[in-house]
Order: C-alpha cells, then sequence, then structure tokens
C-alpha cells in the first residue's frame, strides 16, 4: 500500500529510497562528511550513519552557508543522499545542488513538504520523489 504526500519541488528530479529520518534540524558544514557520506554531528540524532543512496529527511538545515560546498562535494565524491526532503526551503542546500548539476550533471532533489506531512514520514520507508514534488511511501517498515 502506498501513501502520496504532495510537495514542493525546490531541486525537481526523481529519486528513490529508503527514508532516513532524523527530528532535528542539520548543519551538513560539520554535520556530513562529504568523504564518506556519514552524519558527523556528534550531537545530531542520526549521528554516524550514512546518507548515500538514501531519502534524508529532516525539519530544516542550520548554520553555514558552506552547506552548499558540502553538498556539492558529496555529489561530486558519490557520498550524496538520494534526496532530501525537509519541512522548510533551505536555499543553501539547493544551491549546492543546483551547482552539482551545472558542474557534473548531477544532483540531488530537493522537496519541502508541511510539517505535519514530515512528520509522518516513517524512517526506513521506501520513497519515491517525483519531478513535480509529489513523496510516495511505499511500504511502512513497522
Amino acid at each position: 500500500m502506498a501513501r502520496t504526500l504532495r510537495g514542493k519541488a525546490i531541486v525537481p528530479g526523481p529519486a528513490e529510497g529508503l527514508a532516513l529520518v532524523s527530528r532535528v534540524p542539520i548543519s551538513l558544514w560539520g554535520g556530513l562528511d562529504p568523504r564518506t557520506g556519514l552524519l558527523a554531528d556528534p550531537r545530531h540524532d542520526r549521528c554516524g550513519e550514512c546518507v548515500t543512496g538514501r531519502v534524508f529527511v529532516f525539519p530544516h538545515e542550520k548554520g553555514s552557508s558552506t552547506a552548499s560546498a558540502i553538498l556539492l562535494e558529496s555529489i561530486r565524491r558519490g557520498t550524496q543522499p538520494a534526496a532530501i526532503v525537509t519541512a522548510a526551503v533551505c536555499p543553501i542546500v539547493a544551491l549546492g545542488s543546483i551547482v552539482a548539476d551545472e558542474l557534473y550533471g548531477r544532483c540531488v532533489p530537493v522537496v519541502v513538504l508541511g510539517e505535519a506531512d514530515l512528520s509522518t514520514l516513517p524512517d526506513g520507508a521506501l520513497v519515491t520523489l517525483a519531478e513535480d514534488g509529489t513523496v510516495t511511501i511505499h511500504c511502512d517498515p513497522t
């Protein structure tokens, strides 16, 4: 059984992966190791987990404008998430993805969902993103 949520595509593109859901904001600068794809901030609720190939879900980005460079570098290295789903427009994160598309022909789709919808995304569920920002949850792991 699938459930569909309507989001807004900030960086459009199709994607699919298992959800890695965080309930706390993150700064990619210092929070994501672009060499490994591991979440590196020891204060983050998903520290030590790998975003590579996952749909990374978090409420919003916090911190440095260097986050765009971190995402760009992770895309260059192939350690990036399959997509990012968030509850707030993160222009710095989107910029990293847009620049990667220009430089490498690869981007990370970024979709914004309402907070109520974001809170219903289950960790570990198979999630598909469509070009128009539609998020489909294919299975609930529980």
